[in-house]
């Protein structure tokens, strides 16, 4: 298999921090092109998905260095179309699978292999806003993938915005918030519900988040993570993380936005949470509504939005790019999976 890298519309360009964002591959035309009828067209796909495997696995090395200099790689058009494919060309890349079970996420995601499940079961209307993966926790990956399985929608676009860049753009402007979130660290308190709420994108209950069967169990795995803690009337569980990063220097010298603090301050707001209540410094004390305001206006204004076509899978470097998603009307499938 040849393989080019193609542009898109509104792809960017820092040309002092890692070059073009994303990166986009796509098969040469003519290496795909093939006479297909109904006798040999299943043929001629799996063909398609083992020489996708194959380029993958003869690339790897490359395909590593062109994620950890740009943040995100994007794979249109080879031949993915289930999520076994997608479970398969994971395989390809050889990096650790990191289960969903062990998460401490709060959104509810559905398995569909052991590494590939959902990407969020909210609904079509709520903004999932950016985020690192589980940047809200002490437990976190360090790469995502995402399959397109169906895109027949309108909307539903997966933002990305680069948090080295951001970053940058943020000191020049609140220096004083940059410097009390890289001295301080964030802390986060949410209400986890008994059981999974749909209807939230933070809706997965303290059972499943915490891969715990009774209040023991979670009383003693809270402790364990230095988390504090609260029952609610009503069986749920509010919970107050440690002090956690929100600013983390990568193995290269960059430094990168590396929180949950615009999600958690735009998006999570349900029946048990607030967004108002859900986030503060490390020493506890207050982060200025002023200051939030100015890091998502800079993030929206810096954010790629992937324009899904089915059969697209993406990988992102966690550790420097953040993701979300917009609201859509339609059928909008999208899986994920997560490297350890």
């Amino acid at each position: 298999m040849q393989v080019q890298q193609i542009t898109l519309d509104g792809q960017q360009h820092y040309d002092d921090a890692g070059g073009v964002f994303p990166l986009i591959y796509t098969p040469l035309a003519a290496s795909t092109a093939t006479t297909i009828d109904e006798n040999n067209s299943a043929r001629n796909k799996s063909g398609n998905v083992a020489s996708a495997k194959r380029w993958v696995s003869d690339n790897r090395e490359s395909l590593a260095l062109a994620l950890a200099q740009h943040g995100a790689l994007l794979f249109r058009g080879f031949g993915i179309e289930t999520d076994f494919e997608f479970d398969d060309f994971i395989g390809a890349f050889e990096l650790p699978n990191f289960t969903y079970a062990e998460s401490l996420s709060n959104a509810v995601r559905r398995n569909r292999t052991e590494r590939v499940f959902t990407a969020n079961e909210a609904p079509p209307s709520v903004s999932i806003f950016l985020h690192h993966e589980m940047a809200q926790t002490p437990v976190y990956p360090s790469k995502l993938f995402f399959f397109c399985e169906h895109a027949q929608m309108t909307g539903g676009a997966t933002p990305l915005c680069r948090s080295d860049v951001l970053l940058a753009e943020l000191t020049k402007v609140r220096p004083g918030f940059v410097a009390a979130c890289e001295q301080l660290g964030v802390r986060y308190s949410n209400t986890m519900p008994l059981e999974d709420d749909l209807a939230s994108g933070q809706g997965r209950s303290w059972r499943s988040t915490l891969s715990v069967a009774d209040k023991a169990a979670a009383e003693e795995k809270l402790t364990g993570l230095g988390y504090s803690w609260q029952w609610q009337d009503d069986q749920s569980l509010r919970v107050t993380t440690p002090s956690l990063p929100a600013v983390r220097t990568l193995d290269d010298g960059r430094k990168v936005f590396f929180n949950q603090l615009i999600a958690a301050f735009r998006g999570w707001k349900d029946a048990r949470n607030s967004a108002e209540k859900s986030i503060c410094f490390g020493d506890s004390s207050a982060i200025d509504a002023a200051d939030m305001a100015v890091a998502i206006a800079l993030a929206d204004e810096l954010s790629f939005d992937m324009p899904w076509q089915s059969g697209d899978v993406a990988l992102v470097d966690n550790f420097l790019v953040m993701h979300g998603r917009r609201p859509f009307e339609g059928e909008r499938r999208i899986l994920a999976s997560l490297v350890g």
